[in-house]
């Protein structure tokens, strides 16, 4: 069921030699198979006093939910104790116990489908997806520097995410076309994710009706009767830290709940500025505030596909400049993952992140220490796994290519290591004997094509080797292949009937609207 991507051109000798081997590796996993076990950092004792702390906050303090009325009935419905503050706004407070209750109802694992059968990506249980990063409204690369993103760098990023191997989905807002009008750019992105890639992707939540545009363009697709029934499409919805449910993030997670496609729920928390700076106070924080978000899609249908979610970050003391790529929310990311298995729901955190403004050495060392938060500490689906720069205000495509390498390197990591006769090589020692190298060995010949990742960006040359040809850092390096992985793009194959229905969809859509720029 892999795809498998082509061997680029061999230019002979080593080269050639090189080329091929990383050819050979660069096979299209659906999504990976943990091979590794999660590194559980804290106590059970400390996992139950987060655990109250967050029963604490929800049945004290409670949750502000403002302006969804319907959202307000079904908390009620529920249980949950609910005071209006005024005519749109209600403080919502939940006997302990009550939302994990819920939330039992929510699948452990659950596959997305994607456009092409075989990209289709499990979610939960031992199972990770990596997927580009979301949100800049900035794009930047070495030749043009920073500036607005536009449609065509949307399209670019969605066809260099589509052309690794290393990436499983397509993400979602990959940058903010700010060249279309703001209610109509929804359209034109999702497009460009089932125009241009065959995987995954992730839907509008700016407002209730993109998000219902969003299922609709699926249902096009995918045909009303599977959507209704399987997960094609998501959404990634922000609570309002502290402790707010705003009306257009609580309709829509309605509707996408409603029609059976998925949700993810994240509290933003920057420590210190909208949650406290201590983590153990930001997880329990952040714990509560998914929840409650997460009980709404239950609420609305139960069993619709609900991922928990979080988002740490430090901060500079001396500034208020948010920091990423630190170590102390990397810990929290560890301890979500604990909590995130006791309450037996997918989990969804870190990522590449950085707030180093070029993809250079700051930026690969912060987003080392974030991504491996989330590996180890047992994410399912990592959001900004490519391209995050600039403390996500800008997407770089540089960096894109820098972090979708190391996500290469992460599958080879998170394989682990097989123990079993072949493994263990005995007869790799034994052929030759003692004193003897083992580059002629027959189970060196059996496997050194495939024995080790190789980096596809990384210069592993001898000094002299690597500065006659050039002297070439990373990101020049980096810069050169988007360029020519843009260049050799093909997008992959799409009925004609299906895409001009798309494109019916589309034009129909935004005929009933006005341009708004704001």
């Amino acid at each position: 069921m892999a795809d498998i991507v082509e061997p680029k051109r061999a230019r002979g000798g080593r080269t050639q030699r090189r080329e091929a081997r990383a050819g050979s590796q660069a096979v299209h996993r659906p999504y990976i198979v943990r091979g590794i076990p999660t590194y559980d950092i804290l106590s059970d004792e400390s996992l139950t006093r987060i655990e109250a702390t967050a029963d604490r906050i929800l049945a004290e303090i409670g949750i502000e939910l403002r302006d969804d009325h319907p959202t307000m009935e079904l908390y009620r419905a529920a249980g949950a104790e609910v005071t209006a503050e005024s005519d749109r706004v209600w403080r919502v407070k939940f006997p302990p116990g009550m939302l994990r209750e819920i939330l039992a109802s929510a699948p452990p694992v659950f596959t997305q489908h994607a456009r092409n059968p075989a990209a289709n990506v499990l979610i939960g249980g031992p199972n990770v997806v990596f997927a580009p990063s979301y949100g800049s409204p900035f794009v930047m690369d070495m030749d043009r520097g920073r500036r607005y993103g536009t449609i065509e760098d949307f399209q670019n990023f969605v066809k260099l995410s589509q052309a690794s191997p290393w990436l499983h989905h397509s993400g979602g807002t990959v940058c903010e076309p700010t060249d279309v009008p703001v209610n109509k750019r929804h359209l034109d992105m999702v497009y460009a994710h089932l125009r241009y890639s065959d995987r995954g992707f992730l839907g509008s939540i700016t407002a209730p009706e993109r998000a219902a545009d969003s299922i609709d363009m699926a249902r096009v697709v995918f045909g009303e009767a599977f959507v209704d029934q399987n997960c094609v499409v998501m959404g990634n919805f922000n609570t309002t830290s502290p402790l707010v449910i705003d009306g257009v993030t609580a309709a829509g997670i309605r509707t996408y709940a409603a029609a059976n496609q998925g949700s993810i729920h994240l509290p933003f928390l920057l420590g210190g500025a909208v949650a406290p700076l201590t983590i153990a106070g930001m997880v329990a924080q952040g714990l509560a505030e998914s929840m409650a978000s997460c009980a709404i899609a239950q609420l609305t249908r139960k069993g619709a596909p609900t991922i928990l979610a979080s988002f740490f970050s430090s901060m500079s003391l001396r500034t208020g400049s948010p920091t990423f790529g630190t170590p102390e929310p990397a810990i929290g990311s560890l301890a979500m993952g604990q909590l995130a298995r006791r309450l037996n729901m997918p989990l969804r955190c870190a990522g590449n992140f950085a707030t180093s403004k070029l993809p250079d050495g700051q930026a690969m060392q912060q987003s080392m220490m974030s991504m491996m938060s989330a590996i180890q500490g047992g994410a399912n689906y990592v959001l900004h796994s490519a391209g995050f720069l600039d403390g996500l205000l800008s997407m770089s495509y540089e960096k894109h290519v820098l972090d979708t390498d190391m996500c290469g390197a992460l599958h080879a990591y998170m394989d682990g290591m097989a123990v079993d006769d072949d493994a263990l090589a005995f007869e790799a020692l034994a052929e030759l004997g003692p004193g003897k190298h083992l580059f002629s060995t027959q189970h060196t010949l059996r496997h050194y094509e495939t024995a080790y990742w190789e980096s596809e960006i990384n210069d592993d040359r001898p000094f002299e080797t690597w500065s006659e040809q050039g002297g070439l850092d990373s990101a020049q390096r980096a810069n050169a292949r988007w360029k020519k992985t843009l260049a050799e793009f093909q997008a992959p194959p799409m009925d004609v009937a299906l895409d001009d229905a798309l494109k019916d969809f589309i034009a129909r859509k935004k005929s009933t609207m006005q341009d708004m720029w704001y």
